[in-house]
């Protein structure tokens, strides 16, 4: 059965009767379509393969033209065995046949200034490690499109700043760059193949002119029967978002390390005035 822009939106929106977009095409039903992959096949990654999504990631924007991102690929199954462990143990990172840890790196434009004998002030700034996330992001976010216009699926690994400085050491790292997340790469298992995930409707995120809080709460609470019921027919446990929420945030052990995040990019050469 063909899919039309309506069943992608209703997918998207865990909604049955969501409207078609009165305006799309190709690009945009793939970006419907997104969805994370977990399981791979043992297929192999064709040719050429990093150099096309590292040209599409180059491709994002980069602010003031900085460029302060960079890429490890890693195919090796020891290392991607031990980036697991540092990960909480997640198999897909195993089991994927590439690996990519994105980084946030500001050591590039240190060099660059050691050798035209400069200092860089502004280095130590939160700016400046934003910049480095959020020009990482990006990046990678064009490769994650440029993927699945191949066929390959992937998912983001945030867990991978559990422990930024034991990721740091294993691909060493060095000064001024840190792990902002990980991708597992390949082609999606057909035995175990993935869903869409719904997200939140519009009126939860879209804001006109103002921030406007007032129709958030109709749409969480819509939401979390929709997300409930996707879970149920997964086999999942039916909890909504709102509980998803809580449980997430109401403790620091959630957090699995990450709440050291601070005095590891210190300890990392990242200052943070």
């Amino acid at each position: 059965m063909t899919t039309t822009n309506q069943s992608r939106m209703a997918a998207r929106y865990g909604d049955p009767e969501a409207s078609a977009l009165a305006t799309g095409n190709d690009t945009i039903d793939q970006l419907l379509d997104h969805r994370s992959v977990r399981a791979f096949s043992a297929e192999p990654l064709p040719d050429g393969l990093m150099e096309t999504l590292v040209a599409a990631a180059q491709s994002a924007a980069s602010s003031s033209n900085l460029q302060v991102w960079s890429v490890v690929a890693v195919r090796n199954t020891d290392r991607k065995a031990r980036l697991s462990a540092l990960a909480g143990n997640q198999a897909y990172i195993r089991q994927a046949p590439l690996f990519l840890v994105w980084l946030a790196d500001l050591s590039r434009v240190s060099r660059v200034a050691e050798q035209q004998h400069a200092e860089l002030h502004a280095l130590p700034y939160l700016e400046s490690l934003l910049l480095g996330t959020i020009d990482a992001s990006l990046a990678a976010q064009n490769a994650v499109v440029a993927l699945e216009s191949l066929g390959l699926g992937s998912v983001y690994i945030g867990a991978i700043r559990n422990d930024i400085e034991g990721v740091a050491k294993e691909l060493g790292l060095p000064a001024h760059v840190y792990p902002v997340f990980g991708l597992c790469v390949g082609y999606p298992s057909i035995e175990l193949p993935a869903k869409v995930k719904p997200r939140l409707p519009q009126a939860a995120v879209l804001h006109h002119e103002t921030y406007a809080a007032e129709p958030e709460s109709a749409a969480v609470a819509t939401y979390d029967q929709r997300l409930g019921a996707f879970y149920q027919r997964e086999g999942m446990r039916a909890n909504g978002w709102s509980e998803q929420v809580v449980n997430r945030l109401r403790d620091t052990s959630n957090l699995h390390g990450r709440e050291h995040l601070v005095e590891q990019l210190i300890r990392m050469g990242f200052g943070l005035r």
